[in-house]
């Protein structure tokens, strides 16, 4: 899953990564209004945490220009402002939430596993053939054998798993369970999904992860 920061508040903004990418997740952060609505628009995120006040455009801008975009990424808005204005403009705009400062990390975790539960991210159990993924406990299974993963291999198997019979390429792997930082040069997306075929594949008859030659990956059923 791929989170969009848009925080200039340098040690909020690490204080979330940091927190999110030990949760799995991949992050990217922007520090003012302006990168931030470039970003939203120019990549797939899963959700966008975004800040109200911030510099070369408010984050109430920048929401109301990505929605009119046509950008689907529900928008947790952070806050400093404590008013009932601010938040009701914010969510007449498009927010789908929104959390004021100071903020328990758990709790901003809570409301944005939420958020993707609610818009098109699918149940919250994934279910692909005999293969399951519960995102609430971290757990896998293939039929009843419970699968042990490593961090980046649980981002990359809920991906797969969240695109069923879509041909993903190696880019679109690396930018979601990774980061834009990714270096496209490397064979790191390979090497964990060699990794999740001797998880998920090795021991079982029928294969679920297949390579499209010179394009990527897919999950499906032969």
């Amino acid at each position: 899953m791929r989170i969009l920061i848009i925080e200039d508040e340098k040690k909020v903004a690490a204080f979330i990564k940091r927190g999110l990418e030990q949760e799995s997740y991949a992050v990217d952060v922007c520090e003012d209004g302006v990168e931030g609505q470039h970003f939203a628009e120019i990549n797939e995120y899963d959700a966008i945490i975004l800040d109200i006040m911030l510099p070369k455009k408010s984050g109430l801008e920048v929401l109301k220009e990505i929605k009119a975009a046509g950008v689907k990424a529900p928008v947790l808005l952070l806050t400093a402002r404590d008013t009932v204005e601010d938040r009701v403009k914010g969510l007449n705009i498009g927010a789908d939430d929104y959390l004021t400062k100071p903020f328990a990390f758990e709790e901003l975790l809570a409301r944005l596993r939420v958020l993707m539960r609610r818009g098109a991210h699918g149940t919250p159990v994934l279910k692909f053939a005999d293969l399951s993924l519960d995102p609430a406990t971290r757990r896998a299974k293939r039929g009843e054998v419970d699968v042990e993963l490593t961090v980046k291999e649980y981002a990359l198997l809920e991906y797969l798993l969240r695109n069923p019979n879509r041909v993903l390429t190696r880019t679109l792997i690396a930018e979601h369970v990774w980061d834009q930082t990714f270096d496209s040069e490397t064979n790191v997306v390979d090497v964990y999904i060699n990794h999740l075929r001797i998880k998920i594949d090795k021991d079982f008859p029928k294969r679920l992860i297949h390579t499209v030659r010179g394009v990527g990956y897919v999950i499906k059923e032969e």
